[in-house]
């Protein structure tokens, strides 16, 4: 059966006093019935607490020390979850307590799935905070999946959808069954000194994700997940969304960022556009891939307007990767690999505007960077400034640095630049690589200076169309 928040609210247990500290804006869970054994379920006490005190005209729900087991639990308008040193909130591991959800905004075509273990939507000035920690009990849920005994998709740790106001500051979050934080079409986001680790084999559990957001700044966070880190989406044109709202006006500064599939990820999901990115002052380290942008034929939209400054990676397959050809998901489908060109329509996607600057890549496997546009609608408009990549001298194992079709293994190769327009490199240094420190196929209008990279053997320093370019080493 799939509920509405409002039909939850509504079949919810009766109201309680508030106890002894509401006077002074706050609302203990023990008033409630809430008991943090580790073994009794408390999501109707829980639920008591945040409704009353939403109720009541808003206030903090304290969550003392102790273990609460729970299942979905809601948030209103005014309320404050704050969890203190030692609290923690785990999801229960029952699938009926993880009730399907759809919501309004989303349109009627989407397709349900269990709710998030934090749920709300159409809720204003909400926040979670804290030094506790929200456990999604993940293990039981990544075994139904692989053994494929669901029949939805797994539910968020946090999940908030249509919200204005949020934030969610200092708090623990692990085990999520599914991506771990995903504000959805909310307005005015802050998500500082977050610590999320999820183990590196978990399926999906993305660390934060948000999707059709405006106004998000994400700050000073540890993220270690089993999938990308941070990934900006907007939606495709196939969700059913009652409209498409475009992510945009996006900060992430001060992060640590590990073993990902991806460090920062935008799209595929990006028909809603994604654009006024700003990346700053973080560490990735053995994550697959850094800087990773992605769509294909059929998402329409364009990423741009980005700048990536002041970046550090360590032990990664490929710091920067754009991919206009992503096929993941899209096997087989000839309209995305057909390496011909197709007429320009609403389903062309579009990368543009987009700015690296300042960044030092060391131990990268497979290629120092990839840019792949379509050949209807180059990548262009990109500038690659002050980039040292250090390609590790003992990596013997060759992949592949994008997921598009007919791209052959690399392992320790330079830049590559493919259906490219205005791109410029400057202050480039590619240390042992193998083959060309640079290679450009199809491309217009690519200016190069101040590059820095040894000559592998008889191979061009710089490589276009399959022909050397340039001195033997322009160097400094």
């Amino acid at each position: 059966m799939v509920m509405s928040v409002a039909e939850h609210a509504a079949t919810g247990p009766g109201a309680a006093a508030f106890g002894p500290d509401r006077q002074r804006g706050w609302a203990n869970v023990l008033d409630f019935g809430a008991l943090g054994d580790g073994s009794a379920t408390c999501t109707a006490a829980l639920q008591r607490a945040i409704d009353q005190c939403g109720e009541a005209g808003g206030g903090t729900v304290l969550v003392p020390a102790g273990r609460y087991l729970t299942g979905t639990l809601w948030m209103r308008s005014h309320v404050n979850l704050h969890l203190d040193s030692g609290a923690t909130l785990v999801g229960n591991g029952d699938v009926s307590a993880f009730p399907l959800w759809t919501s309004p905004w989303e349109g009627p075509g989407v397709k349900p799935m269990h709710a998030a273990l934090i749920a709300g939507e159409a809720v204003r000035n909400v926040s979670i905070t804290g030094r506790g920690t929200l456990d999604g009990g993940g293990a039981s849920w990544w075994d139904l999946f692989r053994q494929k005994k669901l029949e939805h998709v797994r539910p968020n740790l946090v999940r908030l959808v249509d919200c204005r106001d949020v934030l969610i500051d200092g708090v623990f979050m692990t085990n999520s069954p599914f991506w771990t934080l995903n504000p959805t079409a909310c307005d005015n986001v802050t998500i500082s000194k977050v610590t999320i680790r999820n183990p590196s084999d978990s399926p999906n559990t993305d660390g934060i994700n948000p999707d059709s957001c405006s106004n998000v700044h994400i700050s000073d966070c540890h993220v270690d997940v089993g999938d990308d880190c941070v990934t900006i989406k907007s939606g495709t044109e196939e969700d059913g969304r009652a409209t498409l709202r475009a992510c945009e006006n996006l900060t992430i500064t001060n992060c640590t960022m590990l073993h990902g599939h991806g460090g920062v990820v935008m799209g595929s999901e990006m028909s809603g556009g994604v654009r006024n990115i700003a990346i700053s002052n973080c560490v990735f380290s053995g994550t697959d891939r850094g800087i990773r942008l992605k769509s294909r034929r059929g998402r329409g939209s364009s990423i741009e307007d980005l700048r990536v400054d002041n970046i550090v990676m360590d032990d990664v397959l490929c710091p920067m990767s754009i991919n206009l050809f992503y096929e993941c998901g899209a096997e087989g489908s000839s309209r995305v690999t057909d390496q011909s060109a197709h007429a320009v329509d609403d389903g062309t996607p579009r990368f543009r505007r987009l700015r690296f600057s300042n960044i030092l890549a060391r131990r990268v496997k497979y290629a120092a960077g990839y840019v792949l546009g379509l050949p209807e609608m180059f990548v262009e408009d990109v500038a690659f400034d002050n980039i040292s990549v250090y390609l590790d001298t003992e990596n013997t194992k060759g992949g592949a640095p994008v997921m598009a079709p007919n791209i052959p293994d690399m392992c320790r190769a330079g830049i590559y630049l493919r259906n490219a327009r205005n791109i410029k490199l400057r202050r480039i240094d590619v240390v042992d690589q193998l083959g060309p420190a640079v290679s450009i196929t199809n491309c217009q209008d690519i200016g190069i200076g101040d590059l820095y990279a040894k000559r592998d053997g008889n191979a061009a320093i710089v490589e276009m169309d399959g022909k050397e370019v340039g001195d033997r080493n322009p160097g400094r």
